[in-house]
């Protein structure tokens, strides 16, 4: 007889990790006990020699899916008297090796549980296990055990108990437990009608309403979303009023059906195997997959696209309404635009009050929005374009150990923040952007909640060289040490540090805006180096924004900038511009700018396609959605070299091609793309001749592009380059976070 300390770390809570060596004990006739301390696992195991290696091998091979191990450490320790195994109540401590799960969507064993009438929890629309359900949104401290969750409110029934106390049972020491009996329930408001509360009842109610072509906002895992039918135009129309969302396209929540629950997905969709692997996964994202024609969804949900975002039932409650409507429908983010998704039922009926019809409530409490997440396969890897549900919390190793802990603040658009203490980064959910006052309350909870569920105190932050985010003034009113990161610099480090690259490698960071170290606005550069030593090696001609930050809502405005820095005239313009003229040539609120964001935007209106933006990206979308798919002839730029011997690509020859009557729309379009791949690839080489060769990276906003993206990849490739691009990071700003902390970090060590 012998007896062993085992101690766990990684993502060993909310997994169902205590039921599975509880039960693996038991297999294998061991004693002792399981408990969570803090955020590990800790087993005292003993029983016959051959067995505990057994036991300890099957540890790790049989672990529950959902877990991630890190490390195990076993030590000796003496025999005890001992007749059985048991899990025993959890000890609080040092929550720093703790690893906070994420939401998870509803398992397979569930799912037909939830459909079988002989089961207890038969249509429960908050059916979970040890192996799915929310863990993110209603963890309120760690350990993760009932009692420190949203679910504390909720005692369990005698059913519920006896499931929870079995070793046998699924639900062993299932901390979010419930049943019809015991568990949270679903109201159903509609002004001017009676209350109506029960499950069923209320669902029926939803539907009904989703039947007459009403909009509603249901209460899910992270937030609420408004539903409406995704077949009927003037039920879309609606929304889009209401909501003062004319153009962005709105995501569909297909039913499961079939046996891979596909079978709406086909109909619709013309998704890819990587697209239909993703749609299953137990993420269950948002995918922008390519849209069939002729089908019967509203052409208005997403106008202008070739793509649509499409998501399955990731919930019970999703499932219950998904089955009954039989039909698609829009589930949007039931927010104000750019704020992060709203959680309480008193907000949303406030401040939703003349966008939806009625309102699915229920009485769990979310602890901290998450919104779904969104992903796009771009050269047949899914790329991640919004942490949300179901993949945030996103946790990094890395290479070396911070001296002190850190709080990176992220950008101002798309923002995610990220804590980093010794070898670990975790960059939260999507918190949307910083400028509405939710916002920046929203993004001062997540940092609130991170320091204190990971029990680190932080003394210093880092934040974006800009001096006008909201993030960078709450950073300079903080009373933390402040460190300040370039925008690009950022960008590149993020994408260098998710692929462990350490060699000199040359990154492009194409977007939108960012603050350079020169104080004009950079997007279209070539960074050469390592994280915390980059060098701008290549950019684009600069010119300037009439109106500046305007321009990003305005593409006018960057086709007029480009015609003028011309000396040539845009009759097409659509408004006056003598007075704009005036200020421009006295470079009055002109900044200069590189920005190939804006060379998109400036694309977009010289076509004529769009002249003032919806929403943020809608000119590049569409003109991506208008490319035509076939090979296109593009235009090489010239390439000179400046005095601060940075290559420079001139963009003068694409203006007289986006005017170009004689061509078409999508043969101008592709003709653009094809024209900035080449750039890039030709920028590239003339840095390859003098540094030898390299990696390169491609990240910023821009390559979101599919496209775009697609093309420069196999160029680049076809002239022996190996490519990196951003796979668990999203390119664009959610992304800056992440590169922050290591920016500062790898500066350090420089």
């Amino acid at each position: 007889m012998q007896a062993k300390i085992i101690t766990i770390t990684g993502r060993v809570q909310g997994v169902g990790f205590r039921p599975f060596v509880n039960r693996l004990a038991d297999r294998l006739q061991l004693f002792g006990w399981v408990r969570n301390h803090a955020g590990i696992v800790e087993i005292l195991v003993q029983g016959r020699i051959d067995q505990l290696v057994l036991f300890e091998q099957q540890l790790l091979k049989s672990a529950p899916p959902l877990a991630i191990i890190e490390t195990i450490k076993s030590v000796d320790t003496e025999p005890s008297v001992l007749d059985s195994f048991t899990i025993i109540p959890s000890i609080f401590g040092n929550n720093s090796q703790a690893q906070l799960a994420p939401d998870y969507f509803m398992c397979a064993d569930c799912l037909a549980e939830l459909q079988d009438k002989k089961q207890h929890r038969y249509r429960y629309p908050f059916i979970n296990c040890t192996q799915c359900g929310p863990r993110y949104t209603l963890i309120e401290r760690l350990p993760y055990d009932r009692a420190n969750t949203s679910m504390a409110t909720f005692p369990l029934c005698a059913e519920c108990r006896k499931d929870y106390e079995n070793p046998l049972d699924r639900r062993y020491h299932a901390q979010a437990l419930a049943c019809a009996a015991c568990g949270p329930r679903l109201s159903f408001r509609q002004s001017g009608y009676p209350d109506i509360n029960g499950n069923e009842a209320s669902i029926i109610a939803a539907v009904a309403a989703l039947r007459s072509d009403q909009i509603i906002a249901v209460k899910g895992i992270g937030g609420y979303h408004l539903l409406c039918s995704a077949k009927s135009a003037s039920a879309v129309a609606t929304l889009r009023e209401r909501k003062h969302r004319f153009l962005k396209p709105f995501a569909v929540m297909l039913p499961w059906s079939g046996d891979d629950g596909l079978d709406y997905v086909w109909r619709y969709t013309k998704a890819n195997s990587t697209e239909l692997k993703l749609l299953a996964d137990p993420l269950r994202p948002i995918v922008l997959v390519n849209k069939r024609k002729l089908t019967h969804l509203a052409e208005s949900i997403a106008p202008g696209m070739s793509d649509i975002g499409v998501m399955l039932p990731y919930s019970p409650l999703h499932h219950l309404l998904l089955e009954a409507y039989a039909e698609p429908v829009v589930a949007t983010s039931a927010n104000i635009n750019g704020e992060p998704v709203l959680t309480e039922g008193d907000q949303v009926e406030t401040r939703l009050a003349s966008v939806a019809d009625g309102f699915l409530h229920h009485n769990r409490a979310i602890l901290r929005p998450a919104d779904d997440s969104l992903f796009r396969v771009i050269a047949n890897k899914a790329q991640p374009i919004r942490l949300g549900r179901g993949c945030a919390p996103l946790e990094f190793t890395l290479p070396f150990s911070l001296s002190s802990p850190m709080l990176a603040l992220g950008g101002q658009m798309k923002n995610t923040v990220a804590l980093a203490w010794k070898n670990r980064v975790i960059v939260s959910p999507h918190l949307g952007d910083l400028g509405s006052p939710r916002s920046l309350q929203v993004f001062e909870q997540t940092i609130a909640d991170l320091t204190k569920l990971y029990g680190v105190t932080v003394d210093r932050c880092v934040c974006d060289a800009h001096p006008d985010y909201s993030a960078s003034r709450w950073a300079a009113s903080s009373g933390l040490s402040v460190h300040k990161v370039f925008h690009h610099h950022a960008h590149a480090s993020a994408l260098a540090a998710e692929h462990q690259l350490v060699e000199p490698m040359l990154v492009f960071t194409w977007d939108g805006t960012g603050y350079g170290e020169d104080g004009t606005l950079w997007g279209g550069e070539g960074l050469f180096g390592k994280a915390g030593a980059w060098q701008r090696v290549s950019s684009f001609r600069p010119f300037r924004l009439p109106g500046a930050e305007q321009a990003a809502r305005e593409p006018w405005r960057s086709a007029l900038a480009l015609c003028w820095e011309l000396g040539e005239d845009w009759p097409e313009c659509i408004i006056d511009t003598e007075l704009l003229n005036l200020a421009w040539q006295k470079q009055l609120n002109t900044p200069l700018t590189s920005s190939v964001g804006r060379l998109f935007d400036a694309a977009a209106a010289l076509t004529g396609l769009v002249h003032k933006s919806d929403f943020e990206g809608h000119a590049a979308m569409w003109l991506e959605a208008f490319s035509d798919n076939l090979d296109s002839s593009g235009i090489r730029l010239p390439l000179t070299r400046n005095a601060e011997h940075c290559w420079l690509s001139d963009w003068e020859p694409l203006v007289g091609l986006l005017k170009d009557k004689s061509l078409s729309l999508g043969t101008r379009s592709a003709s653009f793309h094809t024209s900035l791949a080449m750039t890039l690839v030709d920028q590239a080489q003339q840095i390859r001749t003098e540094r030898g060769d390299f990696a390169v990276g491609l990240t910023g906003g821009v390559f979101q592009n599919k496209y775009l993206t697609e093309l420069t990849m196999s160029l680049l490739q076809d002239e022996g380059f190996k490519v990196y691009v951003p796979e668990q990071i999203p390119c664009n700003d959610a992304g800056l976070s992440f590169g922050q902390i290591i920016e500062v970090a790898m500066s350090s060590y420089r």
